[in-house]
């Protein structure tokens, strides 16, 4: 089986490859820029103006498509960008396509151009499956926990997430390869559901850490719709590894 892996040198894209390493796949990555010390077969492509495609999908049977870009260009990427890829697409067997649990109920603009890629795959003649994933437990601490402010961290801390270990989507992910075709699938979420506030505690605890937490409540759609729990789905704890284990494992 040929697999094309996009966006390589993002956090999923450099996931699929560690597990990638190592299984009976001929496997074939493309990025912007290519990625350090890999044993795979580069192909440079951008889909913000469409370069490279036709050779980055040549003569594979199944992609998965990590490229993304949430903050910088978003539109092009997401939506213009994708309905390219998609064109040249006629001799896929399978496209995965990851993606986000609650874009269709999250007033963000990054979430709504990720449903309407979905929109834009289900009304394609590509053979498809769509795998929704809550946050990464990297993504919320980077995004949110990773600098504190005078000793503070200075968070939403009444929002929620269902994070969920990076390497086990993109375990995941690589499972449904031989599977073909499945349409959209059930969301892949994390096993607990936690506050911001919580999970600073936790983090807090963990390392020993000598901060304090200030919360701060928002207003607007956004935020109510992540008080509300949007983005989790607590009937589809299907990871194993918790935030707790991750922070413990970054310890070692």
């Amino acid at each position: 089986m040929r697999i094309l892996v996009t966006g390589s040198t993002g956090q999923l894209g450099s996931a699929l490859l560690k597990q990638l390493k190592g299984l009976d796949y001929q496997v074939k990555i493309t990025s912007r820029r290519k990625p350090k010390e890999v044993d795979f077969t580069w192909v440079y492509s951008d889909l913000l103006f469409g370069e490279g495609l036709e050779e980055a999908v040549k003569d594979v049977d199944v992609i998965i498509h990590a490229a993304t870009s949430p903050t910088k260009n978003s539109k092009n990427i997401e939506v213009t960008g994708f309905e390219k890829l998609l064109s040249k697409l006629q001799h896929i067997k399978l496209f995965i396509y990851p993606s986000i649990v609650g874009i269709d109920e999250i007033p963000f603009k990054y979430y709504r151009l990720k449903y309407k890629a979905e929109e834009l795959l289900k009304n394609s003649s590509v053979p498809y499956t769509i795998a929704r994933a809550t946050q990464f437990h990297s993504f919320v601490e980077s995004l949110l926990l990773s600098k504190p402010f005078f000793k503070r961290y200075i968070i939403p801390g009444r929002i929620k997430f269902q994070s969920v270990d990076v390497n086990e989507f993109a375990r995941y992910l690589i499972e449904l390869v031989n599977k073909g075709p499945q349409g959209k699938l059930d969301d892949f979420c994390g096993p607990d559901i936690m506050t911001l506030r919580e999970m600073a505690e936790l983090k807090i605890r963990i390392n020993n850490e000598t901060n304090a937490i200030l919360s701060i409540p928002f207003s607007g759609k956004l935020y109510n719709s992540l008080i509300e729990g949007k983005n989790t789905n607590p009937m589809q704890r299907r990871g194993i590894i918790s935030y707790e284990e991750y922070l413990m494992n970054k310890l070692d």
